[in-house]
């Protein structure tokens, strides 16, 4: 296993002091758990991005690819027909181009949750979505723990590529 310098080791970002309202309190968690996990991706070496750290195959770029996904599907609409793939980026996709895209889709997931001034009103779908939609606080609450567990994932991947800690 590779041990990070301490030059090399993140420095551990508490939690968010967000304001008192539940709406941004939940976004405030989401934000802070979505630049921590693009955080992990953003400067991580290659090949060791793509590289599976487990026997599932999981690895942090797929991890960062399949989060995109999910943001688009919950706040965008987007159908999504093979969740499975949504773990494997293309091989010609580099880290810059799937942080890119990740953080292109929080920025437009936040346009519609700014919006959204009710959480027990439905999150906004555009026409082409055949499913319900959920309301906006279990969206958040939803996301929150989606991207929680894969920051969690993307914690010890980092670790195992190149001994990088911390948020």
């Amino acid at each position: 296993m590779p041990t990070a310098s301490r030059r090399d080791r993140r420095g551990d970002t508490p939690p968010p002091r967000t304001g008192s309202g539940e709406t941004d309190v939940l976004r405030g968690f989401l934000d802070y758990l979505r630049a921590s996990v693009a955080a992990k991706v953003e400067d991580a070496p290659e090949p060791g991005v793509r590289t599976a750290g487990v026997p599932s195959g999981t690895n942090l770029l797929g991890l960062l690819h399949h989060l995109t996904a999910v943001e688009r599907s919950m706040f965008l609409g987007d159908d999504v027909t093979d969740w499975p793939a949504t773990f494997r980026a293309a091989p010609e996709d580099g880290v810059h181009d799937v942080v890119a895209r990740y953080r292109e889709a929080v920025e437009r997931a936040n346009a519609v949750l700014d919006g959204c001034t009710d959480l027990a009103a439905p999150v906004p779908r555009p026409r082409r979505s055949r499913r319900p939609a959920p309301s906006t606080r279990w969206a958040l609450v939803h996301m929150i723990e989606e991207t929680g567990r894969h920051a969690g994932h993307a914690d010890i991947l980092r670790e195992q590529i190149d001994g990088a800690t911390g948020r």
